[in-house]
C-alpha cells in the first residue's frame, strides 16, 4: 500500500487530501514518525524519523496519532480481495504481502492482468492506492513494487532480470542499510551489477554468510517460496536500526515494545509459548541468538520481556552495539490445551484476566489507548534466499 496509514487518514478526512500528513510521533522529543503522505515525503519526511526533525522539515504538516484499529479494518478488506485470487499469500505486515499466482493464471489470466484487477478492486473498495511488482521471485517482485510509487505497477519478466538489476543502486538490495552500503562502497561496489560480478570470496571475507546472500540477490537468485499464513511454529518481532543502538534504556524500550507485540499476537491466535529467544546482530554483521525455556507457557508480553532482559546479559549488545534486535517465542501450544501448573502459579489467572481487559480496550479504541508508561515511542524497522522456476509469478503488494 502507498503511505498506508497516511492514505487512510486522507481518505477518512477529505480535507486532508493534498496536505502533508504525518502519522505517529507522540511526544516531540521522543516520538517517531510511523507514516508520511507523499506531500510530506517530498519535503524529506519519512517513517522512523524523529518527530522533532519532521516538524523542522515540515512545520506546516498535519500531525496525527496512530489509529491502529482503523488501519487493521482497512487491511482486512484488502486481504479479502487478495484471497479471492490465490490462497498462496504471505503477509509481511498490515499493508504488504507476497502472492504466488502461478496456479491462478488459468482462472484469472496473466499475472499482469491479475495485478491490475487487484489494484482496481482495492481502490474501489477502500479508496486508497496500492503499488505492485510482478516477477519470477519474491526479491524482484518487492523491488519492482517500490519503483513507481504511488499507484505503481512494474513487471519484470525472466529475460529482463539481469538488465533490470545491473544499474540499480546497491541500496536497493534487500537488507542493505546504510552501514552495509558504506562497506560495499568502500569495496568499489556502487551498483547491483558490480556486486553480482564481484568475487564471492572477497564478499564473504568482508560480510560473511550475509554477503553471500547479497551476491545471490544481486544475481536475481531467490528460491524462497511464498509461505501462506498457516499455523505458527513461532512468533517473533525484529527490527534493524540505523544508527546502531548503544544505549541500554533505548534497547530496553525496543525489547519491551517487541515483547508486548509478540504477546499480543500470541493472544490473538490463542497460543502460548515456552521458549523465549533473543536475536542480536552486531555492526560487523555477526548474529547471535540466546534462548531460555520457561517452566510454564506464557502469552504475557511482560514475562517475555523479563526473560529477554536476562538473555541480553548473555550478549555483547552494549559493548559492540546492536544493529538488529529481535524477540521471539517458540515451542507453542494452544491456549485451551491442559497444562500442569505449579502451586506457586495462583497469581497467573489474575494477571491473564487483567491482560484480557487491556486487550479489549485496545481492540475497541486502538493499541495506543492503553500502554505501559515506559513505552513512549516506536523505532525504525527494515525488512531483511529453492532454485526458481521461470514460470513462477510472484506479486508483491
Amino acid at each position: 500500500m502507498d503511505a498506508f496509514y497516511a492514505s487512510v487518514e486522507q481518505r477518512d478526512s477529505p480535507s486532508l487530501k493534498g496536505k502533508p500528513v504525518i502519522v505517529g510521533g507522540g511526544e516531540e522529543k521522543r516520538g517517531v514518525v510511523s507514516s508520511a503522505s507523499y506531500e510530506a515525503r517530498i519535503l524529506g519526511v519519512h517513517s522512523a524519523m524523529p518527530t522533532s526533525q519532521a516538524k523542522r522539515l515540515c512545520p506546516q504538516g498535519v500531525f496525527l496519532p496512530v489509529r491502529m484499529h482503523r488501519y487493521q479494518e482497512v487491511s482486512e478488506q484488502i486481504f479479502r480481495i487478495l484471497r479471492a485470487y490465490t490462497p498462496l499469500i504471505e503477509p509481511l505486515s498490515l499493508d504488504e504481502s507476497f502472492l504466488d499466482v502461478t496456479g491462478s493464471e488459468k482462472l484469472f489470466g496473466p499475472s499482469l492482468k491479475i495485478a491490475k484487477e487487484i489494484k482496481k478492486r482495492i481502490y474501489e473498495t477502500t479508496g486508497v492506492t496500492a503499488s505492485a511488482g510482478i516477477a519470477p521471485n519474491k526479491f524482484l517482485a518487492k523491488i519492482a513494487s517500490d519503483l513507481k510509487k504511488p499507484d505503481g505497477l512494474v513487471e519484470i519478466r525472466p529475460e529482463m532480470v539481469s538488465e533490470f538489476l545491473r544499474d540499480l543502486p546497491i541500496s536497493k538490495l534487500w537488507g542493505v542499510g546504510k552501514s552495509t552500503e558504506e562497506v560495499l562502497k568502500e569495496m568499489g561496489i556502487w551498483r547491483v551489477g558490480q556486486l553480482a560480478a564481484y568475487p564471492t570470496e572477497g564478499i564473504e571475507r568482508k560480510l560473511g554468510k550475509f554477503g553471500l546472500e547479497l551476491v545471490a540477490l544481486a544475481r536475481g537468485e531467490d528460491d524462497r517460496p511464498v509461505i501462506p499464513d498457516s499455523e505458527a511454529k513461532s512468533i517473533s518481532q525484529e527490527e534493524t536500526f540505523t544508527p546502531d543502538l548503544r544505549d541500554l534504556e533505548t534497547i530496553k524500550k525496543v525489547l519491551l515494545n517487541q515483547s508486548e507485540r509478540v504477546g499480543w499476537e500470541l493472544r490473538k491466535q490463542r497460543l502460548k509459548g515456552y521458549t523465549v529467544q533473543l536475536k542480536v546482530r552486531y555492526p560487523d554483521f555477526s548474529l547471535v541468538t540466546r534462548s531460555a525455556t520457561l517452566r510454564a507457557s506464557t502469552d504475557q508480553g511482560i514475562e517475555i520481556y523479563q526473560t529477554t532482559l536476562k538473555l541480553l546479559d548473555k550478549t555483547e549488545a552494549l559493548q559492540k552495539r546492536a544493529r538488529l534486535l529481535g524477540v521471539g517465542i517458540s515451542n507453542l501450544r494452544h491456549r485451551d490445551d491442559p497444562e500442569q501448573f505449579s502451586l506457586f502459579d495462583f497469581n497467573r489467572e489474575k494477571v491473564e484476566r487483567s491482560t484480557e481487559a487491556v486487550d479489549r480496550i485496545r481492540e475497541k479504541f486502538g493499541p495506543n489507548a492503553i500502554q505501559r508508561a515506559s513505552l513512549a515511542q516506536k523505532i525504525n524497522k527494515e525488512k531483511g534466499v529453492r532454485k526458481q522456476d521461470s514460470r513462477e509469478k510472484k506479486i508483491f503488494f
